[in-house]
């Protein structure tokens, strides 16, 4: 295997992309495996005018998990040893609370609960891209859309509570 540095191969440079895009895979899903668009409760809600239809989701979800995948391969690459655990956690939390979102609201038909659900993820995202950021300007950059899209689901999240207090 050829080297890229001393002590270090080809293989090694490509762990990080490879471990996250399988966390990333990995909650696509266990957050797709609790989404029901077609439950009874889900389609008696009261939605929003600003409610993307359907089809919508998976066209935006799909570049968005890639980018959070490459952002995460990629400033875990480049992170220092030190650096390494507290942005892998950091990335795992965010994902975790991704999965999560789907099962609150969908299985649990909680409105409430995904919102909560959803202003964790705002949270981590800021904390994620901070952790990024520090580590690659560009990979910090990446994580934006994707905290664009959850920060729009929260309002979203937030417009169907207040359609639906029950």
């Amino acid at each position: 295997m050829k080297l890229l540095s001393e002590g270090h191969t080809q293989a090694d440079s490509r762990w990080p992309y490879v471990a996250a895009a399988t966390a990333v895979t990995a909650t696509a899903v266990a957050g797709a495996v609790a989404v029901d668009p077609d439950s009874t409760w889900y389609r008696h809600l009261d939605k929003p005018s600003f409610q993307p239809p359907p089809w919508a989701f998976g066209t935006v979800w799909t570049p968005l998990y890639a980018s959070l995948a490459w952002a995460g391969g990629h400033a875990l690459s480049r992170a220092t040893n030190a650096q390494r655990g507290a942005l892998a956690a950091s990335l795992g939390t965010n994902l975790v609370l991704n999965a999560s979102w789907n099962w609150l609201f969908f299985r649990r038909h909680s409105a409430r609960a995904g919102l909560l659900g959803t202003l964790l993820i705002d949270l981590s995202n800021i904390a994620l891209i901070r952790r990024t950021a520090v580590v690659d300007r560009s990979a910090a950059r990446a994580l934006l859309p994707y905290a664009g899209w959850c920060g729009f689901a929260t309002a979203l999240n937030a417009a169907i509570l207040k359609r639906n207090p029950a």
